[in-house]
């Protein structure tokens, strides 16, 4: 995400860091490592939002926001800080929850964005030694003057506490990962629900579909789509639902201007 099209920020690391660093607009410096990012802010500790933290180390100097517990797990569980601190400087920024905090440049100015961490239902990683407050949060992302985003790739439950704050965004990113809660066990992949690892599934009562359906949000998007996910399939009937309810399927490629 970015104020002015040129310096980014990143929400959560992934293993494709790489390829989605690739795909902004701005060209390399001749001759140098760069890194065209300002910072990350990372929704928890998970490997798949937090291992291209070690491959962004030739960046030399990330700025990092995520929070208490979020921290602390990469420090002492996954290893992730200390690891990344052997290659380059790391500047960690706690996110309280329910406070906005102001995005700042590396050289310390204004960007014009500010982020918001809320906890949403879910337990913490399963190489986590605590389970402590905050370690799985959604984001509100606000630009001075412009719009509101909000952010929960990994989401347990929807309720209407949840929906009423999802509800202030005029972008929603939202956890798309099972369109049935026994998705990975029907296909012989897997032994535990969609709820058990803490992602709500899509279809059925109380799920996703039908809980976003009634949101007065702009635009409504699935992210964090698994492969096993049928709305992958762009003539199928999963995907027709998602759309008949308002709702669009995310790709790779996909820019929001707010």
């Amino acid at each position: 995400m970015s104020a002015d099209g040129q310096r980014w920020f990143l929400l959560n690391a992934s293993p494709d860091v790489h390829h989605q660093l690739a795909s902004l607009t701005d060209r390399p410096p001749a001759g140098q490592r760069h890194v065209p990012l300002e910072g990350i802010v990372a929704t928890d500790a998970e490997l798949d939002h937090t291992l291209g933290l070690v491959l962004l180390r030739e960046g030399r100097r990330l700025q990092l926001w995520a929070t208490c517990a979020t921290l602390a797990t990469l420090e002492r569980d996954s290893r992730l800080l200390p690891v990344t601190r052997a290659f380059a400087e790391v500047i960690a920024v706690e996110l309280p929850l329910g406070k906005a905090v102001p995005l700042r440049y590396r050289d310390n100015g204004e960007s014009g964005l500010s982020v918001e961490a809320f906890v949403v239902p879910a337990g913490p990683p399963r190489f986590a030694t605590r389970d402590e407050p905050g370690h799985t949060v959604g984001l509100l992302v606000r630009k001075a003057g412009g719009g509101t985003l909000a952010y929960a790739p990994a989401c347990g439950e929807l309720d209407e506490a949840l929906a009423a704050r999802l509800a202030q965004a005029d972008l929603l990113l939202f956890d798309g990962t099972f369109w049935t809660d026994d998705e990975l066990i029907q296909l012989g992949i897997g032994d535990r629900t969609a709820r058990q690892m803490d992602h709500l599934p899509l279809s059925g009562p109380g799920g996703s579909l039908e809980r976003l359906a009634s949101l007065p949000v702009k635009q409504r998007v699935y992210v964090h789509i698994n492969n096993t996910n049928p709305i992958l399939i762009e003539d199928s009937p999963e995907r027709l639902a998602v759309e008949r309810a308002g709702l669009v399927v995310g790709m790779d490629g996909m820019r929001f201007e707010l």
